[in-house]
């Protein structure tokens, strides 16, 4: 089981990175779009324009590790109930098959599995 929270852990880190990748390549894109000095006639961008675009492009980076940060909490958070959830159906499945053998005396019952 440990090896495949591992195998999830992995999978769950490559997809959010390519979500990741993604998200600052679209809005990188359409910042450059935005801030394309060939469409606007100008070749020269005054200085203030292009810390702005600096600061617009650090904002949405930290937006998306902030975004992709709850992801991964969220996931964590989810894999948690999903086990705990496990055990508990687990231990019902228990207890259910030790009420069928008390109430038939010992006697297997038809579909009854023994683990």
């Amino acid at each position: 089981m440990d090896r495949d929270s591992h195998s999830e852990d992995t999978l769950s880190t490559m997809v959010l990175e390519n979500i990741k990748n993604k998200l600052i390549h679209a809005f990188r894109a359409t910042g450059e779009s935005r801030e394309d000095p060939q469409e606007s006639g100008s070749t020269d961008r005054p200085v203030s324009l292009g810390r702005s675009f600096q600061a617009n492009e650090e904002l949405r980076r930290a937006q998306i590790d902030g975004a992709i940060t709850w992801l991964r909490s969220e996931l964590l958070e989810m894999r948690s109930q999903d086990l705990q959830l496990a055990q508990t159906l687990l231990g019902l499945n228990t207890e259910i098959q030790r009420l069928r053998r008390e109430s038939f005396g010992g006697v297997e019952v038809e579909g009854d599995d023994q683990q």
